[in-house]
């Protein structure tokens, strides 16, 4: 493993996850990041990513720095060949080759601005790094996708499934207050393509997601219908793709709450958090025994560390 941006990095899907559920039994089971160094650089706000990502480099023995983009550093122009006489105070070339001679691994988090759709999926800011520091590069979020929290997720998946039958999964659109991006549903559709499991997507009208992620998926506007007989429910907002960046309905119809969870098999219900509660998933799901938003969070840590330490070693 080069990089880990995507589940296009992965060479071996069911080992990485393996190396994860082994990290969970015993997280000291490797030192490569003894007298090593990770970086771990958010242009954006994050709890279980900063948190999961330092205590795995720290269970690696590696040493974990995090710097916040903004508010530590100097805000980074990206634009190549630029006059830098407004606000921006340096240029990524130097920054991440900076962070390069530093580190021997990069964490980086960015978020899309969710005005220029071509422009957040061209993931410049990621690619830049990438570019620059000349370092390996772990995603904690890009503008497209979040490959910790979906390799976390299969890991859940796979922790409360045993029955020999695909599980089915369903990945449910629900209403939020403002736009946010495709980054997680993207990337939960993307690996769940390459996991043993039964995936159907629903959302409303005018939020199917890109079909670069979505080809060959089952994908229907009827929530209900979706929801019959599933295994898992995974709850997640996402603003427009087609009208991009637009919040084209906050219907509450959507909400899950134990009226949807009595058309399932039972499912496990799943979020990424953090979750808004009664307005995404309603308390009585949250707070019951199907939810697993937790188990999910617990094994950020895991995954992030399997993770770290191929790229480490």
């Amino acid at each position: 493993m080069k990089h880990f941006t995507s589940i296009s990095d992965v060479a071996d899907l069911d080992q990485l996850v393996s190396d994860a559920m082994a990290f969970k039994q015993n997280p000291q089971l490797s030192n490569a990041g003894d007298k090593k160094k990770v970086g771990l650089i958010f242009l954006n706000p994050s709890l279980r990513t900063r948190l999961s990502s330092q205590i795995a480099a720290q269970n690696l023995g590696a040493e974990a720095i995090i710097l916040d983009i903004g508010k530590d550093g100097w805000a980074l122009e990206f634009e190549d060949g630029v006059i830098m006489n407004g606000n921006k105070a340096e240029h990524i070339k130097e920054a991440a080759g900076v962070m390069g001679r530093y580190f021997d691994v990069l964490g980086v988090r960015t978020f899309p601005l969710l005005q220029n759709r071509n422009e957040d999926y061209s993931e410049k800011l990621l690619n830049a790094f990438i570019e620059y520091a000349g370092i390996p590069i772990v995603s904690l979020e890009s503008a497209t996708r979040h490959p910790l929290q979906s390799l976390a997720d299969l890991m859940t998946i796979k922790e409360h499934w045993s029955k020999p039958e695909k599980p089915r999964v369903v990945l449910t659109w629900a209403p939020h207050i403002k736009p946010l991006p495709q980054a997680v549903a993207n990337s939960f559709v993307e690996w769940m393509n390459k996991a043993e499991v039964n995936l159907t997507i629903t959302n409303p009208e005018g939020y199917d997601l890109s079909p670069e992620f979505t080809e060959g998926v089952s994908i229907t506007h009827d929530q209900k219908e979706a929801l019959k007989d599933a295994d898992f429910v995974y709850v997640k907002n996402w603003s427009s793709f087609q009208e991009y960046g637009k919040v084209l309905s906050q219907d509450s119809s959507w909400t899950i709450g134990n009226k949807h969870l009595s058309l399932t098999n039972n499912a496990r219900v799943m979020h990424c958090l953090p979750v808004r509660r009664g307005l995404v998933i309603e308390n009585e799901i949250l707070d019951g025994p199907n939810a697993i938003h937790l188990d999910q969070s617990e094994n950020r840590v895991y995954a992030a560390q399997a993770v770290l330490n191929e790229l480490l070693k």
